[in-house]
């Protein structure tokens, strides 16, 4: 595997489309960072909030960042490209 870029997701917890990304993350080997947005609370939740909506106004879930690569959706062909996967 290439060296990994920088792999960051906003997620909710009960978001089946997000549980499926981590998933598919974890099924490749792929080390992420995550935010359930809907278990933060106070300042935590409006700022990752306002984050994702600089990269995705409609704040939909899951948004995954992988390098300067924005995918909204479990996308798992547009995730493997960006990763140089396929």
């Amino acid at each position: 595997m290439p060296d990994q870029v920088p792999v960051k997701m906003y997620t909710l917890s009960t978001c089946s489309h997000c549980k499926a990304a981590k998933k598919f993350m974890a099924d490749l080997g792929v080390e992420y960072e995550f935010k359930d947005v809907d278990l933060l609370e106070g300042m935590d939740k409006i700022r990752a909030v306002n984050e994702l909506r600089k990269i995705n106004p409609s704040c939909s879930f899951p948004t995954i960042i992988i390098g300067d690569k924005v995918i909204v959706g479990n996308r798992s062909q547009e995730i493997k490209e960006a990763l140089g996967l396929s």
